[in-house]
């Protein structure tokens, strides 16, 4: 008990040392451009140290050390300056070198009273050398004195500059200019300070706000690109760092309700790089994403339609894809949002540590409450946005502009349609399984006689002999607590209508919770009304699949609905077979059947 607690207090310091780290000024767009490990399955860290750094940015923290908050501070600032300095540089011996920038860094960071020194590390440091040049060279003549030995952050007889990284990015398509970057932040930091003491918002123009990047790059849609052009002016920009470090915002995020792009001037983009986030954040709204997903998880789904826009977005050439961020992969090109997400689910435990323009493992597709749209402008919210990318293409077709994908307009158009109710699809299952029955006039029950003539009997229309016999389906219907009472008697009065105009005469109903209670048959009529549900525990809706399966009276042929909140487990089923559930829940599992989500 002692040992997980250590742990949790352990883990709870690292990370409030990492956010600190991570919200200093100066350093901010280091940090947003570093990844830090802390795993004990994959750590490059030697046993004796605190955490290492590879010249691609990756810091690895060692898992099991024990330091307050301000020590991971010091040490994680401490890996990162390595880079804003460039020390990574071909030198021989390395180990001299790395512990001549040893000490430029902690004369540095001792100067600036950033974070708290580790106790074997503290020490007083002089030295007379005015570079790690010059320093390095009294090293390599006279050895490193004992008094300036140990100031890394992997131990005395170890590096915290590695020169080879484990693994490259996925994402990465350029090596970045960490010394720019470095530059970048402290001339932020500086402004921001300046602005703060004086109270004031300077700018070149005498008190007149000037464009900002960001800005310049969403004029030029609304100026020169018509497809995004509406969508862009439809959306005001926010540039605040503070708000972007409370929602957790390295780079960009978009919210569809409040018509906002939250955009991180601390992120350091060019003009270019800016026009390509832009475009990835109105093509996510522009497609309707967040309405697409249909219960997949937010942040996979979010990172299956990254894929797909980065591909279009450099197939078209617009700005350049900035290094972080942006995923892209050649090998996925062709492939629907969908069908991405299909793919990376096979592979969560890489997919789930890599970076959206939000940051590592966070959607930079925000969520947000339902109703803050106005509808007072006579238009919903989707078909605004529908609307918007449609006339955009058309413009932009018409006026013979830039090169645009035949899979991004095929998307485009497919949003002209509106989309199929739930009701309608499940419809459709019903039609797609029972064909009408063909019938023939008969006289074998009692006919039906006209008030004209009433001694004449007529013949009847009847169904052929036969016509009927193993017309059904099975309904698993899941009735564990957290089952909604309404999702139930909406769904099953829809499969009593569609049961009962398409000629089934009988359902085979099963309810399930802990365990399945078998209702046999039912004529559909009294689905809806007359059933009592007796169960009101877990969900296992496996036994209840096996049984409908195995019946000895249920046909072979015999097509499963299975009615659920998606709360249950892991089940197969080898049949025909298709899902009822709520809109925004989402099944554990990848489903082969149809799907349909009720709103």
């Amino acid at each position: 008990m002692s040992k997980g607690i250590s742990k949790l207090k352990s883990e709870i310091e690292f990370n409030k040392g990492m956010e600190l780290a991570k919200a200093n000024r100066m350093l901010k767009l280091l940090f947003n451009h570093i990844l830090i490990i802390r795993d004990e399955n994959k750590n490059l860290c030697p046993k004796g140290g605190y955490a290492v750094i590879t010249r691609n940015g990756t810091i690895y923290a060692h898992p099991k050390r024990i330091a307050n908050s301000d020590e991971w501070f010091y040490i994680l600032v401490h890996c990162a300056l390595h880079l804003g300095f460039g020390h990574f540089k071909e030198k021989n011996p390395w180990k001299l070198w790395n512990a001549a920038c040893d000490c430029f860094i902690s004369r540095f960071l001792k100067g600036l009273k950033i974070g708290k020194v580790p106790n074997e590390f503290d020490s007083k440091i002089e030295f007379m050398a005015s570079s790690e040049e010059a320093l390095f060279r009294e090293f390599q003549n006279q050895g490193i004195p004992p008094e300036l030995s140990g100031y890394g952050t992997a131990g005395d007889k170890h590096c915290d500059m590695i020169w080879e990284p484990l693994e490259e990015r996925l994402y990465q398509s350029k090596p970045t200019d960490w010394e720019a970057l470095f530059g970048e932040g402290i001339s932020y930091a500086v402004t921001q300070v300046v602005q703060y003491a004086a109270n004031i918002r300077i700018d070149d123009e005498g008190g007149v706000q000037k464009l900002s990047k960001a800005m310049k790059a969403r004029k030029w849609f609304i100026s020169h690109y018509p497809l995004l052009g509406s969508l862009a002016a439809s959306f005001n920009l926010i540039e605040d760092p503070v708000l972007c470090g409370r929602m957790k915002i390295s780079v960009a995020a978009i919210n569809s309700e409040l018509q906002e792009i939250h955009i991180n001037p601390a992120a350091g983009l060019d003009d270019e790089e800016y026009k390509f986030v832009i475009a990835h954040e109105l093509l996510h709204i522009g497609l309707r994403h967040e309405v697409r997903s249909k219960g997949r998880d937010h942040f996979l789904w979010n990172v299956a339609c990254d894929y797909v826009i980065n591909g279009w977005l450099i197939e078209m050439g617009i700005g350049h894809i900035p290094n972080f961020g942006m995923l892209h992969d050649p090998s996925l090109r062709g492939l629907s949002a969908e069908s991405v997400y299909d793919v990376i689910v096979k592979d969560l435990r890489r997919f789930r540590k890599i970076a959206t323009l939000r940051g590592y493992g966070l959607g930079d597709i925000l969520d947000t409450e339902p109703g803050t749209w106005d509808y007072n402008k006579g238009i919903g919210l989707d078909e605004f946005y529908r609307r918007a990318l449609i006339t955009g293409l058309e413009y932009h077709q018409a006026e013979r502009r830039a090169y645009l994908p035949a899979g991004l307009i095929e998307e485009i158009r497919a949003l002209a349609q509106p989309p199929i109710p739930w009701d309608v699809e499940l419809a459709r299952w019903f039609d797609n399984h029972f064909a009408p029955i063909e019938k023939h006039q008969t006289y074998a029950r009692p006919s039906r006689r006209q008030s004209a003539t009433p001694d004449i009997p007529r013949p009847r229309w009847a169904p052929l002999y036969g016509a009927l016999d193993s017309r059904t389906f099975g309904v698993v219907l899941d009735t564990s607590g957290s089952m909604d009472r309404n999702l139930l008697a909406k769904a099953l009065g829809t499969i009593s209508c569609y049961s009962i105009s398409r000629d089934v005469p009988l359902v085979r109903v099963v309810f399930c919770d802990a365990t399945y209670y078998d209702q046999g048959y039912m004529p559909p009529e009294t689905i809806a009304d007359r059933v009592k549900v007796r169960g009101r525990g877990g969900t296992i809706l496996q036994p209840a699949i096996d049984f409908l399966e195995k019946a000895q009276d249920f046909p072979k042929d015999g097509h499963i609905l299975i009615i659920t909140d998606g709360f249950c487990d892991h089940f197969k089923v080898h049949r025909e077979h298709a899902f009822v559930i709520p809109k925004g829940n989402r099944l554990p599992f990848l489903p082969r059947g149809k799907v349909f989500y009720i709103k």
